[in-house]
């Protein structure tokens, strides 16, 4: 998965508003918050990334 660049400038964490940066693998792709205290990371469904924090994954 590979966002245009000027899409990672404007979205942020809907929890904390930290940028998003992408991360993931090529079968399973994320956008992961790149704030100290949150790292939630967004799932991202057919191209699409799911900004929803009760969709999101806590870090481990």
């Amino acid at each position: 998965m590979k966002l245009e660049p000027f899409l990672l400038e404007i979205l942020v964490c809907p929890e904390c508003r930290a940028p998003l940066a992408e991360g993931g693998t090529e079968e399973q792709p994320e956008l992961r918050c790149t704030g100290d205290s949150c790292g939630l990371a967004y799932p991202v469904r057919d191209g699409i990334p799911v900004l929803l924090v009760d969709e999101a994954r806590r870090p481990a």
